[in-house]
C-alpha cells in the first residue's frame, strides 16, 4: 500500500512537471512502458494468491488507471499551452493594408507591351508574324540584301562576328531582322504580307543606343504593290499606335542597299521638355526607314522583278516605345530595375485592342 502510494505521488509530481510533450513522453514510458513501474507491478499479481490479488488488483489497476488520466490531462494542456503560443506569435494585423496578389504586381515589360501593340495593329491589316534565329550567316544578313563587299556595316567596329569556321566563313549576331527577309522570300510564294518583330545587335551603347535591341520590320510583296500603298500602311499604323485621330507625315530620299528608292519618314509632332505629343505642333520627328524592295534582292530570293514587286519597313521597337511612354533613357530598359518596371510597366491581364485601346 505504501508502495503504491510513493509510486503514484512521485508519477503524478513527474507528469505535472513535463514542460513539453517529448518529456510527458518520457514520463508515460517510464511508468506505463513495457518495463515502467507501473506495468512491473500489474505483472505480480500473477505471482499472487487469490486473497492477495482480490485486496492489490483493484489498487493496482485504479494507479494505471489515475496515471493514464493524469497523462491525457497534461497532454491536452501542453498542445493548448503550444497553440496559444503559436497564435500569439502568428497574430495578424488587421489594421495593415492587403497585399496586393502578384498578378496584381507583375508588369509586363514594355517591349513586350509595344510588340504586342505592333501585332494587334498589323494583324488587323491582314499581317502575319515572321521570325528567325540571332545567329545568321554573312550571306543572309548583308550579301543577299544587296549589301556589297567593303559596305561599312560589315566591319567589325559595328558588327559582332564569331570566330571563322574551317572553311573561312563566319556566323554573325544579326545587325537587324532583315534576314528574315529573305528567309520567308525563300520559303513562301507571293502574295507576303508580314511583319517581322525580334533581338537585333550591334557594337553601338550610348544613351540611345544598346548593343541589344529591338527592332520590327514589315514586307509585302505582290504583283501590284505600290509606295502608294506603303505610305496608306504607314499612316494606319501611326494613328493607331500613337493612339491619335490625324498624323502628318513626310517621306524624303535616302539609301538603303536593299531598297530602291529608299525614303525616310518624319512624324509630325510637338516637342517639349518632358514630351513628344503625335498628331500636333510644328515639329518633325524621324521614326523609321522604308522603301520598294530592291531587284537584286527579288533576284536573290528566285523572284522575278518584271513579274513581282514589293515594299519594306523597319523601326526601331525601343525608340518607339520611348517616344510613346516618356522614356528619357534607353538603358534601363535592360538593367533589370523593379522600381523602373514598376513604373513603366503594364499590368499582365491589361491586353492591348484596337477596339478596347492599346495602351489602356
Amino acid at each position: 500500500m505504501t508502495d503504491i502510494t510513493t509510486l503514484e505521488i512521485d508519477t503524478m509530481d513527474a507528469v505535472a512537471a513535463a514542460g513539453d510533450e517529448a518529456a510527458l513522453e518520457a514520463v508515460r514510458v517510464a511508468a506505463l512502458g513495457k518495463s515502467g513501474s507501473v506495468s512491473a507491478l500489474l505483472k505480480t499479481l500473477g505471482g499472487m494468491t487469490p486473497e492477495q490479488r482480490k485486496e492489490q488488483g483493484p489498487l493496482i489497476n485504479g494507479l494505471k488507471e489515475r496515471v493514464t488520466a493524469a497523462l491525457a490531462a497534461r497532454r491536452d494542456a501542453l498542445k493548448g499551452a503550444a497553440l496559444d503560443a503559436r497564435l500569439n506569435t502568428e497574430t495578424v494585423d488587421v489594421t495593415l493594408p492587403v497585399r496586393e496578389t502578384p498578378a496584381e504586381t507583375g508588369r509586363i515589360h514594355p517591349v513586350s507591351q509595344v510588340i504586342d501593340e505592333l501585332t494587334t495593329i498589323f494583324a488587323d491589316m491582314g499581317f502575319a508574324v515572321a521570325e528567325g534565329p540571332d545567329i545568321e550567316t554573312d550571306d543572309l544578313n548583308f550579301t543577299m540584301l544587296n549589301f556589297p563587299e567593303g559596305h561599312p556595316a560589315r566591319e567589325m567596329h559595328d558588327t559582332f562576328y564569331f570566330n571563322p569556321k574551317p572553311d573561312g566563313t563566319r556566323m554573325l549576331l544579326r545587325t537587324h531582322t532583315s534576314p528574315v527577309q529573305i528567309r520567308t522570300m525563300l520559303s513562301q510564294k507571293p502574295p507576303i504580307r508580314v511583319i517581322i518583330p525580334g533581338r537585333t545587335y550591334r557594337s553601338d551603347s550610348d544613351q540611345t543606343h544598346t548593343p541589344m535591341f529591338h527592332q520590327v520590320e514589315g514586307l509585302v510583296i505582290d504583283k501590284g504593290s505600290h509606295l502608294g500603298h506603303l505610305k496608306w500602311i504607314l499612316q494606319e499604323f501611326c494613328k493607331a499606335f500613337f493612339e491619335v485621330d490625324n498624323v502628318k507625315m513626310r517621306f524624303r530620299p535616302s539609301y538603303f542597299p536593299f531598297t530602291e528608292p529608299s525614303l525616310e519618314v518624319d512624324i509630325q509632332c510637338r516637342k517639349s521638355k518632358d514630351e513628344v505629343r503625335f498628331g500636333e505642333g510644328e515639329d518633325w520627328l524621324e521614326i523609321l526607314g522604308c522603301g520598294m524592295v530592291h531587284p537584286n534582292v527579288l533576284r536573290n530570293c528566285g523572284l522575278d522583278p518584271d513579274e513581282y514587286q514589293g515594299f519594306a519597313w523597319g523601326m526601331g521597337i525601343d525608340r518607339i516605345a520611348m517616344l510613346k511612354y516618356g522614356m528619357p533613357d534607353l538603358r534601363p530598359f535592360f538593367e533589370a530595375d523593379v522600381r523602373w518596371l514598376s513604373h513603366y510597366g503594364f499590368r499582365p491581364l491589361d491586353f492591348p485592342t484596337l477596339a478596347g485601346g492599346l495602351s489602356t
